[in-house]
């Protein structure tokens, strides 16, 4: 009686299993199937860049976007986690802005301006000058400064200029060390006048862009203008903003104009040959009341037998505000998001629970995903892997692992080969690798740092779109258009079919090989 109950129970494990095997493969084809005939992967970018636009933390942009991605999550039958991690001192939220030059050769300015500096009070017109660099040469201009626009020197990176209590003592110093020198340099510039022939050299004068920046905002300049290459590039007041320094009561006053290099160097010469002309601004920045908090949003689909074990993925829901992030990082957490519809819409009932990650503040220093690493050490361990995307729209093509997890993985990986053969997919045997001992490029690597496994797809464009990363990058381009359909939607029929399928092995993956262990 007894070995008629092993029997019994060993034939009911087996087909129990066997049962198992085959509602897997009936969900990875349902995934398959509706992910190429109803895919949604650039409908969920069109509301995120067109409906909020860039979602910079701090904004109603990104609020409302986390609001919505939470909505989504819920519709699909998720449960959701809104991770409050962190807060901001003063919000920040992007209205239009235009520009022009008044004369009789007048053109309409392309510029921007870093997120977290200062509107225009309505249209504001006035005259341009050079900025001083010594001191005799702002006691000479003092008095026209009033209702300038000043031209800076230097070439635009992305940051403005520095207005903390920091940055005025560092300038306060150059300025008096450069005392001596531009004292003596008027010396030495009549006497070099009157002897052309024997000239002697002048002393060095230290410069910095925007050297006399307190003393021309006291003087009432309208604003600073800077030479930026194109596309143009602007991030935020990270040295304030980072650094607490800017508060509701010590908010910036004027504006921190990037213009387009070719027109500056037009006005600039303009400027030299002392020309009368204006310009005129209408630049809508504002600010409001914090403290401002914002949050990591999760979506969460539950496993059904190893509930506390994990396979993520994800990027960051933040984006710069001078575009729409359609790219940066729209391109990462889309697919990701239809990852998730596409395996709750299949019947996916994982035996691993998986975590959607949509992280906050990852443009201000990884801020959502370190917070999350780091008030969940208890997981660690039991995270299969962290698949992070945030390199662009290209086609995800690979995957490496270690030697370990091959076997795992070519399984699961078997039927991505017979979705579109215009996309062939390869796995392959990586090496191991030190973990890293400090945090950047992306949402990956305080996971990475904790020895999390953090395997992200290959990517590649076969079919020449010829997308250049460098062109979006925190500019005015990165926008909805930049992305391409087909590889997004084919990439989250990927990401799906392999987070599934991690989930719904018997067993973690085994982490042997993934690390150099010294």
């Amino acid at each position: 009686m007894k070995k008629t109950s092993l029997l019994l129970l060993a034939g009911l494990l087996i087909l129990s299993s066997g049962w198992g095997f085959s509602q897997n493969k009936k969900v990875v084809k349902k995934i398959i199937e509706i992910g190429t005939t109803d895919n949604q992967s650039m409908n969920h970018l069109d509301i995120l860049t067109g409906r909020f636009g860039g979602r910079l933390i701090g904004s109603d942009a990104y609020d409302n976007a986390a609001e919505w991605a939470a909505y989504k999550f819920k519709e699909w039958g998720m449960d959701v986690i809104m991770d409050e991690c962190g807060e901001l001192a003063v919000g920040f939220n992007r209205g239009p802005w235009f520009g022009r030059m008044l004369s009789e050769d007048g053109m309409i300015l392309h510029f921007a301006t870093p997120s977290y500096t200062s509107g225009t009070h309505g249209v504001q017109r006035g005259h341009v000058l050079m900025e001083p660099k010594t001191q005799s040469e702002f006691n000479r201009m003092k008095g026209k400064l009033k209702g300038a626009w000043v031209l800076i020197g230097g070439k635009n990176s992305g940051w403005p200029i520095d207005y903390s209590p920091v940055a005025d003592t560092r300038r306060a110093e150059i300025i008096e060390g450069n005392k001596e020198a531009d004292e003596n340099n008027r010396g030495l510039r009549r006497y070099n006048y009157m002897n052309p022939d024997n000239k002697k050299e002048m002393m060095p004068i230290k410069e910095e862009v925007g050297l006399f920046y307190k003393q021309m905002v006291e003087a009432g300049i309208l604003g600073i203008i800077q030479s930026s290459s194109t596309p143009i590039r602007v991030l935020y007041d990270r040295k304030n903003v980072n650094n607490n320094y800017m508060t509701f009561e010590t908010l910036p006053t004027i504006p921190d104009i990037k213009l387009d290099e070719h027109q500056y160097e037009v006005i600039k010469q303009m400027v030299i040959e002392r020309r009368y002309f204006q310009l005129e601004f209408d630049i809508r920045n504002h600010f409001k009341m914090g403290p401002v908090k914002y949050h990591n949003v999760i979506g969460v689909i539950k496993g059904t037998e190893f509930p506390d074990e994990y396979v993520m993925m994800g990027g960051h829901l933040d984006a710069f505000d001078v575009a729409t992030g359609g790219v940066d990082d729209g391109s990462g957490i889309t697919p990701a998001m239809e990852a998730a519809r596409l395996i709750m819409e299949a019947g996916g009932k994982p035996k691993r629970t998986i975590l959607v990650c949509l992280w906050a503040g990852e443009e201000f220093g990884l801020l959502g995903s370190k917070h999350w690493v780091l008030s969940n050490e208890d997981k660690w361990p039991k995270i299969a892997n962290y698949f992070n995307r945030d390199g662009g729209p290209t086609v995800a093509n690979s995957l490496s692992v270690p030697e370990s997890m091959y076997k795992d993985l070519e399984k699961i990986c078997e039927p991505l080969n017979s979705i579109n053969p215009d996309f062939p997919f390869t796995l392959k045997k990586a090496t191991p690798r030190r973990i890293p001992t400090r945090g950047g490029g992306s949402d990956h690597a305080y996971f990475a740092m904790k020895g999390v496994p953090t395997m992200s797809f290959g990517t590649a464009d076969p079919k020449g779109y010829d997308f250049n990363y460098g062109e979006i990058w925190h500019t005015e381009r990165d926008t909805y258009d930049k992305s391409i359909p087909e590889y997004q939607e084919h990439t989250a029929v990927v990401t799906a079919v392999v987070v599934y399928g991690i989930a719904m092995l018997d067993h973690l993956l085994s982490r042997e090989g993934m690390f150099i262990v010294d």
